[in-house]
């Protein structure tokens, strides 16, 4: 099988599982109203730190954290998808054709990340609306929606893993609060300056808080090549390793068979 034809297919089968989230949006709802209300309680809250956040309010403040938890909802939502597929027998059916098999995960993959963009862009459409400013400028809207694609991509590897390796739904939904954890242990939602204790300890060793913090300095800051490095580059080390993991238990599927 040639390269062009496995990208086609690639593409078709993304076509195939966007279309098919964007028809089950209460699916999709979780990963923008939980985020948002989050944020929302978040300013009626804390806004009284004022100076001692970044940005100078909460709301400038937890923007890069309310776009980790939406594209952490969304991402999932596509490994569930994957492994509904494995339930209902449709996965076999493509195995049985002459589809690549790397195109199938790919497939699924490659909505993730168009999703998780799409919703990026969401998030900042809201929050500017309620004042929100990314200073720095364009690019950092760049940064900030490529940043997002990259950790749905990543999350969405992850989990298409345990997909594979499980073939349950119930499984991928119920791994998800490990993700969740993983996120409120990190500097989504509170500053690491004004963490104390072990939460300091776990939040500094946690490498979500540096992609976070990558994405923050988009909004609250003028534009840095560091933040490039924190938002774009960590997603990227941990995209290889999920879609390398994901391959490993394609394989491991295959051979089952």
């Amino acid at each position: 099988m040639t390269a062009a034809l496995a990208l086609r297919q690639t593409v078709a089968l993304s076509q195939r599982s966007l279309v098919g989230r964007l028809r089950q949006p209460a699916a999709l709802a979780p990963a923008f109203v939980f985020p948002l209300f989050f944020a929302a309680l978040g300013a009626s809250s804390f806004d009284t730190l004022g100076d001692r956040l970044p940005g100078g309010s909460y709301l400038q403040f937890v923007v890069a954290g309310s776009i980790t938890q939406g594209v952490l909802f969304g991402s999932t939502s596509a490994a569930s998808d994957l492994a509904t597929d494995i339930q209902g027998g449709f996965w076999e059916r493509m195995i049985a054709s002459p589809v690549h098999r790397t195109s199938i995960i790919l497939g699924r993959l490659m909505s993730a990340l168009v999703i998780g963009m799409g919703q990026v862009l969401v998030f900042l459409a809201i929050f500017t609306a309620f004042g929100v400013r990314v200073r720095s400028g364009p690019i950092g809207w760049l940064g900030l929606v490529v940043g997002g694609g990259l950790m749905a991509l990543a999350i969405a590897g992850a989990m298409s893993t345990f997909a594979i390796r499980t073939g349950s739904a119930e499984a991928v939904q119920g791994a998800f609060p490990l993700v969740f954890i993983l996120m409120f242990l990190s500097s989504a939602f509170f500053p690491r300056e004004l963490m104390s204790g072990w939460y300091q300890s776990v939040a500094d060793l946690n490498p979500l808080s540096y992609v976070i913090e990558g994405l923050r300095s988009f909004v609250n800051e003028p534009l840095q090549a560091d933040a490039f490095l924190r938002a774009w580059g960590i997603p990227l080390i941990f995209v290889a390793l999920a879609v390398a993991l994901c391959l490993s238990a394609l394989r491991a599927r295959l051979r089952m068979r």
